[in-house]
């Protein structure tokens, strides 16, 4: 008993010693109405502007953390201010536990929360049990392939009719936090977005430096997926989308710090005026198992980075969220943060075939709320690496920025909405959307029909058929609403027509007998009144 006592002695006392990190918090921001009376100096116009859009008033979390509080204690000895939130009006730091726990000797420290629950005796954070370190990309494995195109993965979503109607994004801004964008400076597959300056800038969170073109290959795969465009190969799914990239992982370690970086960058995209932040990031485990979380933490209001997540979301921003890959654990198949986020659009994966992936982390959240929320393709989905190649990659990082891409081209679609409306519209479309579930959430949303739930055009067909769906080789269509000629327009998931003629009838029949199997995008058209959809060709 006594040996095993002195170990435990012995263990907390390298726990007090060591570097522990940990969130302090202010007790307010003294400067609070000089900066709410002179919003541009906390905001950009376009920044103000979304706010005014969506009828958000400033308030006290918009204003900046007090830089003489910050001074203060980077002067303290022992501690090291690696990050700062205005949001949440806390600062990261680093340092002994008692080097941290004399801050609370400043009057305008109102609490400290270790990132090792154990050590918080201010009842912030209770004590839980942890489990070994284990990271999320783990599963996000490139593949090599000959040739490859990105159409099952936009057209699965009926993103292409968005792109057909010209909603591609344009007008529209996407920060990506992410873990490095190498190449995209010079890579072909990007040079449509750098032509069109489409990449408005960009941040390193993690070293503090103005070259974001660096580090982790990651970033550049995830972007891909929605700002490449390589002819005959490659469309993203927000190929004329304006982006910010900002690096927020580090690739030394897992470390809870990254979650302040994150929630730094989010309020800089905020502060820019960016209208979706898409993130395929997610922390669960860390490299010191006492920072790990558990499953009853995921409940969207505990992890530091879900809550700067929702801010994001109360500031009128959408924030896209990878479910994350751990969806075959044995130990811990659930969700991560921030997809555990209250009002974080958390994206699953499925294959070509809108079948589960098995790596796709599962739901609910911890306090039984719809986790994920929808799911796209995440297996075997189509990216640009960091030398240029075109490959197929798994992981809920791709299938979040596929959705983050589409959101953009409802936006544009529907400029008028607010992001919890969009949000909405999203959900409503899915197809699992009266029956979610573990695995699929609302299920995989379909974006023409959102648009069309709208209300966009009122003057949309009232009541039609198009049948058989699936087809082999006769589609009939019926459109006994209207009396003129109509016509259909088929395109394939290129955005290519590949078919138009007259409807004369009520019901008219049409040979498909010459076009090749796959999914095709119809659009019926009399007058002022016109239907989409989708059909399947066996």
């Amino acid at each position: 008993m006594k040996k095993v006592i002195l170990i435990l002695f012995l263990t907390l006392s390298t726990a007090l010693s060591a570097q522990q990190d940990a969130w302090i918090y202010f007790t307010d921001k003294p400067n609070a109405a000089t900066y709410l009376a002179n919003p541009l100096t906390m905001l950009t116009q376009r920044s103000l502007d979304r706010r005014a859009a969506q009828n958000i008033a400033l308030d006290l979390k918009d204003v900046p953390i007090s830089q003489d509080y910050i001074n203060t204690l980077s002067s303290t000895p022992g501690v090291t201010v690696y990050a700062k939130s205005k949001w949440l009006n806390a600062v990261h730091v680093r340092g002994t536990v008692a080097d941290i726990q004399s801050l609370l000797d400043y009057t305008f420290v109102s609490a400290i929360d270790f990132a090792d629950d154990a050590l918080d005796t201010n009842g912030n954070r209770p004590a839980m049990s942890h489990r070994p370190a284990s990271f999320l990309k783990a599963q996000e494995i490139m593949v090599n392939l000959p040739y490859g195109n990105s159409q099952n993965q936009v057209a699965m979503l009926h993103g292409n009719q968005l792109h057909i109607d010209d909603y591609t994004g344009a007008g529209k801004v996407i920060a990506v936090l992410d873990a490095g964008f190498p190449g995209v400076d010079v890579l072909d597959a990007f040079s449509r977005l750098r032509n069109n300056n489409h990449i408005l800038g960009g941040y390193d969170f993690v070293n503090r430096a103005p070259n974001f073109y660096t580090s982790n290959n990651h970033g550049t795969a995830v972007l891909s997926t929605m700002g490449a465009y390589v002819e005959n190969q490659m469309v993203g799914s927000a190929p004329d989308a304006d982006y910010y990239l900002f690096i927020t992982e580090s690739n030394l370690d897992e470390n809870p710090l990254e979650e302040s970086l994150w929630v730094e960058a989010a309020e800089e995209a905020d502060r820019l005026g960016v209208d979706i932040i898409t993130t395929s990031l997610g922390y669960f485990h860390f490299v010191n198992a006492a920072y790990n979380y558990d499953y009853n933490d995921m409940n969207g209001t505990k992890a530091f980075i879900s809550r700067g997540a929702d801010i994001a979301f109360t500031r009128g921003i959408v924030v896209v969220a990878s479910a994350g890959n751990s969806g075959a654990s044995a130990t811990d198949p659930h969700i991560g943060v921030p997809a555990d986020a209250l009002n974080v659009l958390a994206v699953g994966a499925v294959d070509a075939n809108e079948q589960h992936a098995v790596f796709s982390s599962i739901g609910p959240s911890a306090d039984g709320r719809v986790k994920p929320d929808i799911t796209a393709q995440g297996e075997q989905a189509i990216v640009v690496n960091s030398s240029g190649e075109i490959q197929a990659a798994n992981g809920t990082s791709f299938s979040a920025p596929i959705i983050a891409g589409l959101t953009a081209c409802l936006w544009q679609a529907l400029p008028d909405k607010s992001n919890a409306e969009i949000v909405s519209l999203i959900r409503q479309s899915a197809d699992h959307y009266t029956n979610p579930d573990a695995l699929y959430g609302y299920g995989i949303p379909d974006f023409a029909a959102a648009v069309i739930a709208a209300g966009i055009d009122d003057n949309v067909l009232p009541s039609y058929a198009v049948y058989p769906n699936p087809v082999k080789e006769t589609l009939s269509i019926k459109t006994a609403d209207f009396a003129a000629n109509a016509e259909i327009y088929l395109y394939n998931t290129t955005g290519q027509l590949v078919l138009q003629q007259q409807i004369t009838t009520a019901l008219s029949q049409i040979n498909l007998q010459r076009l090749a199997q796959g999914i095709y995008l119809y659009r019926i058209s009399a007058d002022n009144i016109h239907a989409t959809g989708r059909i399947i060709k066996q």
